[in-house]
């Protein structure tokens, strides 16, 4: 473990405590990149993997955390989300632009958080898909380091300010290596996914633009606090997440 200084609000990945102060808030794994505070270092186990008894929700808990405590690639949620859209919900007109119950999405979030894979999100619990793709964007809202991460925010956004086509596939390539694995692994079936969801925009009149509007915002959250040069970005970001999708098939 290494003191590390963190950009942006930081949670401890054992505890899952907020971690205080400015700079040196706590300690990174050399290794795997497990964040933690600087006297939980010392519970850590060995062999770099979180023990599952400390990760009590799904929700607004760390990615990296959760896949590591799971033993799993991504988290289930957005697995099974994602197979019960597509079972279902591909040809919904608006999906994911139309919002569905707020109160049934909460229910959602609370059967993940305390049944986890055992979740039931089937078509007799859920009727209205747009419960899943509201659960599924709630899921990426509430991530304390959001999917595309603090650390990798700026060379996404330059990807998007930048008008050469070729150039920005070139600088998007790098703005991924910069992601922790588990990031790039669920983003990558994510936009695997959209790209799907693109696919039947006939019928659900859902194109690339349409879903880097919603998407842009919950995937990608500005490290600094700067209220204007946040709201600037908000445009850059749309523009990431349609890039990300139209060309989903070179970029992982």
């Amino acid at each position: 473990f290494q003191v590390h200084t963190f950009r942006g609000p930081h949670w401890c990945e054992y505890c899952a405590n907020f971690m205080w102060g400015l700079i040196a808030q706590g300690v990174k794994c050399a290794d795997c990149g497990l964040n933690v505070h600087k006297q939980c270092s010392k519970m850590v186990p060995n062999d770099c993997k979180p023990d599952l008894k400390h990760v009590k929700k799904v929700y607004s808990c760390d990615l990296t955390t959760l896949v590591k405590a799971h033993f799993t690639k991504r988290p289930m949620v957005v697995d099974m989300c994602i197979r019960e859209i597509e079972s279902r919900g591909l040809n919904s007109e608006g999906l994911y632009r139309v919002s569905g119950f707020s109160d049934l999405i909460e229910d959602v979030k609370m059967a993940f958080d305390r049944d986890g894979e055992k979740a039931d999100i089937s078509v007799n619990m859920y009727e209205d898909i747009n419960i899943i793709t509201g659960a599924l964007k709630l899921y990426f809202r509430d991530l304390p380091i959001p999917l595309i991460t603090y650390d990798a925010y700026p060379k996404f956004i330059e990807s998007a300010k930048t008008t050469d086509p070729d150039e920005q596939l070139e600088i998007l390539h790098e703005a991924l290596k910069l992601l922790p694995p588990a990031h790039c692994e669920t983003l990558r079936y994510l936009m695997a996914h959209l790209k799907r969801v693109t696919l039947h925009e006939k019928e659900n009149l859902m194109s690339a633009e349409n879903l880097g509007i919603v998407f842009g915002p919950t995937l990608m959250r500005a490290p600094e606090l700067d209220a204007m040069a946040a709201l600037n970005d908000i445009r850059y970001q749309r523009l990431v997440v349609e890039m990300l999708i139209k060309n989903e098939d070179i970029l992982f």
